[in-house]
């Protein structure tokens, strides 16, 4: 099942410049191995040593926070939306 995702600008230089990639994947989880294999070091800019996602970096499946589904667990089918987001802080 193909999925397609959102890659956020810091992040592009690792997908050789591409905004949107389609990823082959059954969870969020495989989603990230499989774009680490495609895309090396993309893995460690997302997730933790142990595997969590960090805690700056927010993964959303059609605009539902994965955070408040399965986490990295969360099932993906065909024609999902997955996006990337980073936190972002600052202000005054």
């Amino acid at each position: 099942m193909s999925v397609s995702v959102r890659i956020p600008t810091p992040l592009r230089g690792i997908t050789r410049g591409q905004a949107e990639v389609k990823v082959e994947a059954r969870t969020v989880a495989e989603l990230i191995e499989r774009l680490d294999g495609e895309y090396a070091g993309l893995k460690e800019r997302l997730c933790e040593g142990d595997g969590r996602i960090r805690r700056f970096i927010n993964i959303y499946v059609n605009e539902e926070d994965v955070r408040f589904l399965q986490g990295p667990a969360t099932p993906l089918k065909d024609g999902d939306l997955v996006s990337i987001v980073p936190a972002i802080a600052g202000g005054r």
